[in-house]
């Protein structure tokens, strides 16, 4: 079941986050600005973040395959359509269409991760689900700058509509639903809500600040590596892949250290005050460009990927599993708002003031979301499982 999560967000992610990678050819062919190239690449994000709420209400409901499996195949159906020449805003409308429908991923993939895993497991289990968002982007890397050179926009989103229709099959041919326990009350469901107080909050906030970072590297790194350090697109794409490989082995180690130290928190905030160093050295990079600006730019691709899985974690365990899909939407759809805007807008402030002072920026993002972060301990849950062989949901405070 973990396998099939990560692999369904994975190939949503090659289509939803791997669009920064045609930027060099939706520049050339259509001579876009930067900022306009940023608005095309956030359409898919956009779309995401207003239907993820309707999508976990669905999965809620209906459970997670389902929900899994149609939203991909309409992603596929979407994407097969937005493959035949359009005008921009074609384009972009039916890029946001099928960022809606890849929203169900988004939506019920973690479910499965705190359905099937106790609380002991859940920071790895949790971790290798959110590689797929950096494996998605590793994959974009390699495949799509050269599909674009040979094959132009139509090969590349067709790449993209054939993966999401093959995991759809997959997912809806072999996934299982978690079990669901048929006492409400043994559920969790007279908890008291988690709004009330600041910590969730803080975990929404500080992890929405640090998809600044995360976006920022992998919407211009490969346009930082070819129009200042003159790389080749291929060449700059294959080496933001293996950023990608980090960025994907950062969360596994992440979640295996929050698991050990029986905290989320702590962890992510000093992995938040690490991406903050490490973008303030990008900034400087890209000030005085030298082969050490290459090796900055990956190590800021793979580490601003490595907090995600440990927020995630934090807003289940933090809201107790009655709170927990509303928490995870409010969650998803905070981050993916950042996500959606910070190409956009960043893009702007790059093309008004350079890539030094966009890095610099995001930094100090960086920064302040270190200081958000919850300084409680809150400790992953070590609860024997449930009765049944159904792994206990972990309680705050546990």
């Amino acid at each position: 079941m973990l396998a099939l999560g990560t692999s369904a967000q994975t190939v949503a992610c090659v289509f939803v986050y791997g669009l920064p990678y045609l930027s060099p050819e939706l520049r050339e062919a259509n001579g876009l600005s930067l900022a306009e190239v940023g608005l095309i690449v956030a359409c898919p994000t956009v779309g995401l973040v207003l239907t993820l709420v309707a999508w976990g209400a669905l999965a809620d409901k209906y459970g997670e395959r389902i929900v899994i499996a149609s939203g991909l195949a309409a992603t596929t159906v979407l994407l097969a359509l937005a493959s035949a020449p359009h005008g921009l805003v074609t384009l972009g409308a039916l890029f946001a269409l099928a960022g809606a429908a890849s929203a169900s991923v988004y939506a019920a993939s973690g479910r499965l991760v705190i359905g099937w895993f106790s609380a002991r497991e859940r920071g790895l289990a949790m971790g290798i689900r959110q590689t797929s968002t950096p494996l998605g982007m590793g994959i974009a890397a390699l495949a799509v700058p050269s599909l674009a050179e040979w094959t132009g926009l139509t090969g590349t989103i067709v790449f993209a509509a054939a993966l999401c229709g093959t995991v759809a099959v997959l997912v809806g041919v072999c996934a299982a639903d978690p079990p669901r326990p048929a006492d409400p009350a043994a559920d969790g469901s007279g908890a008291d809500n988690p709004y009330r107080r600041p910590e969730l909050w803080r975990i929404h906030a500080s992890s929405a600040l640090l998809c600044v970072p995360q976006f920022t590297a992998s919407a211009f790194g490969l346009v930082f590596l070819v129009e200042v350090r003159g790389w080749s697109p291929v060449h700059a794409g294959q080496l933001l892949a293996l950023a990608q490989v980090l960025g994907a082995l950062s969360r596994v180690v992440a979640g295996r250290w929050s698991d050990r130290v029986g905290s989320r928190v702590r962890p992510m905030r000093r992995l938040s005050l690490g991406i903050a160093a490490v973008m303030a050295a990008t900034a400087l990079g890209a000030v005085w460009p030298s082969p050490l600006s290459d090796v900055a730019m990956i190590i800021a691709c793979g580490i601003t990927a490595s907090t995600n899985g440990l927020a995630f974690t934090a807003t289940a365990e933090l809201a107790g599993r009655a709170w927990s899909g509303r928490a995870m939407g409010v969650q998803n759809t905070g981050q993916n708002l950042t996500a959606s805007l910070t190409p956009p807008l960043l893009g702007g402030f790059i093309g008004a003031v350079g890539y030094g002072w966009g890095f610099a920026l995001a930094a100090a993002v960086a920064g302040a979301a270190a200081l958000i972060v919850p300084t409680g301990r809150r400790p992953a849950a070590v609860r024997p499982a449930a009765t049944g062989g159904r792994p206990a949901a972990a309680r705050q405070g546990e």
